[in-house]
């Protein structure tokens, strides 16, 4: 006896080990699973913003400090001019076509200057034959690669500097012209014009990258190309690229192919271009003026073009018209259906085919559901709704009508009921099942009829237990992606007027910037900053239900 007792309580205290040791376990996978996923989350609210940033909040969203930045962002020009002059002069040494365009301007506007004042005849054909010399002695600078020509031409041109025939005219660009580039063309290897070319465009594109478009240029059309680097992570991966050139060259033949760096200062080395590299790498932190930013906007900002800019806002919104009308349709019915099935039939060969069905379709993938939905309430359903409610009884405007034809709200809440009605239905049923039979009986013997023994004595009793149901089923509505890409969800778009219009949601808003491509390379902090919030909405509904289920508890116990 002594031996059953003592053999009992091991296998109860292994039990309990055990049980402990899951749960370890669980929250375990919980954190190692959710960890990286929140902490990377969190840079898309905490970061080191930039100047641009600051400058983009305030064109775009309309946040900050005007006047403030205006200052700053003059302060930070005057200090990024030095990149700008050094890339004009570099490139008038390697951009000849450029040159030979603006001496041609020149030489036209010399012969309307000429014409203004009544220069004709003889003196006339003189003046323009000895632009026209220097003219064409500047393009045989600019096409040689002879630097021995190139300063034989240019000297050419310096010599009639002081002809008083071009004193005060536009001819006198000429030689500064002629100057500058003699300067260029002693510090630029003329043969390797076509390599510096290539090399240029990356270094403009690096910069373009980093500091967005120069002061003065047009603003490209997407707002993704009107700022430079908005984070400071992300500006420090662009210096990595704007220090160094990428190649990808054979190893040897039949091999595969290797990745070789090289500094892009030691191939611009003795040109213009060269001190920018240092200068950059040195005044980073000036050029860009980090801070420590909280942007909490991104709960409340919509997101621009390609989710690149902006924040989370529809997204929001749109997650929770989804869930709560789902829910609105699934609960009722749920718990209806569970009240059929426990108090008003048998358990005869129909209620177990019922069963089967039910739990059946709790384990239907939930694409499938996305593509009964589309095929039902998008293609079939609504429309004939629409046709027949505008048609034959002028109830519905023609707006109405046609938005009953495209995915909107409704359909995607509708499927996403659908997809959480068995769970609801399987646990209203053992949450009803499980009431002792003895709160039924007293209510009936007190005269209560069954629909009213129903409604103020089991559902009460039951109702922990159904909630626990809906807080499955509302996790489960606010992250599912397949049954709303059909039915109702959109990548952008406004905040939608009404349930008949489609609508962002954070779970399509994850997956819509996870196959981008690159754009998920360039925003990873958006994707992450989706799912954290997505997570913790979730979390939210869940500790309200929680706390809902555990009011009901306790009044149910009389506390």
């Amino acid at each position: 006896m002594q031996f059953r007792i003592l053999s009992r309580e091991f296998w109860d205290k292994c039990f309990t080990g055990f049980s402990i040791l899951s749960v370890c376990l669980m929250v375990a996978v919980l954190v190692v699973v959710l960890s990286p996923m929140l902490f990377r989350g969190l840079k898309a609210v905490f970061f080191f913003g930039t100047s641009e940033f600051r400058e983009m909040q305030l064109a775009v969203f309309g946040h900050g400090d005007s006047e403030k930045i205006r200052r700053e962002n003059e302060e930070i020009e005057k200090e990024r001019l030095f990149l700008y002059e050094a890339m004009d002069r570099f490139r008038q040494g390697i951009d000849t076509d450029h040159l030979t365009d603006g001496i041609r301007d020149i030489y036209r506007d010399y012969g309307s200057y000429l014409r203004d004042n009544n220069v004709s005849g003889d003196r006339y054909s003189e003046m323009r034959a000895k632009a026209k010399m220097l003219r064409d002695t500047l393009q045989d600078a600019f096409e040689s690669k002879d630097k021995a020509i190139v300063q034989k031409n240019l000297q050419a041109v310096l010599k009639l500097r002081d002809d008083p025939d071009f004193k005060g005219t536009s001819i006198e660009e000429y030689f500064k012209i002629a100057e500058r580039y003699a300067h260029i063309a002693e510090t630029v290897d003329l043969t390797k014009r076509e390599q510096y070319a290539k090399a240029y465009d990356e270094v403009q594109e690096s910069l373009r990258k980093l500091f967005g478009p120069r002061p003065g240029e047009p603003l490209p059309a997407l707002t993704i190309d009107q700022y430079g680097a908005t984070r400071w992570d992300v500006a420090k991966q662009e210096l990595q690229k704007l220090l160094w050139s990428e190649e990808w060259v054979e190893s040897g033949p039949g091999q595969p192919m290797v990745r070789n760096t090289a500094a892009r200062k030691e191939f611009f080395a003795g040109t213009e271009l060269e001190p920018i590299f240092d200068y950059v790498e040195t005044n980073l932190t000036k050029l860009f003026r980090p801070r420590l930013t909280f942007y909490w906007q991104y709960f409340i900002d919509e997101s621009t073009d390609g989710h690149y800019f902006g924040g989370c806002g529809p997204e929001i919104v749109g997650t929770l018209a989804l869930t709560f009308l789902s829910m609105l349709f699934a609960i009722p019915l749920g718990i209806i259906s569970a009240a059929f099935l426990v108090e008003c039939s048998g358990d005869n060969t129909v209620v177990r085919v019922i069963r089967t069905c039910i739990n059946t379709l709790a384990g239907v993938p939930s694409i499938v559901f996305g593509l009964f939905g589309m095929a039902f309430f998008v293609l079939f359903l609504f429309p004939r709704l629409g046709q027949f409610g505008h048609e034959t009884l002028g109830i519905l405007s023609d707006a109405t009508a046609d938005k009953l034809t495209k995915p909107n709200i409704l359909a995607a809440s509708l499927t996403l009921g659908l997809l959480v009605l068995p769970v609801i239905i399987r646990a209203s049923e053992e949450a009803i099942r499980a009431v002792p039979r003895t709160y039924k009986e007293a209510a009936l013997a007190l005269g209560a009829g069954q629909f009213r023994t129903f409604m103020t004595v089991i559902l009460p009793a039951a109702a922990p237990g159904i909630i626990t149901g809906i807080i499955l089923s509302l996790s489960r509505a606010a992250g599912e992606t397949a049954p709303i890409l059909f039915t109702g969800a959109i990548a952008l778009g406004p905040i939608p007027g009404s349930i008949l219009e489609p609508t962002r949601a954070l779970s399509y808003g994850s997956y819509d910037i996870a196959v981008g491509d690159r754009l998920a390379m360039l925003v990873p902090h958006k994707q992450y900053g989706m799912v954290m919030t997505l997570v913790a909405l979730v979390l939210s509904l869940n500790i309200i239900a929680i706390w809902i289920r555990s009011r009901s508890s306790r009044k149910l116990r009389g506390l």
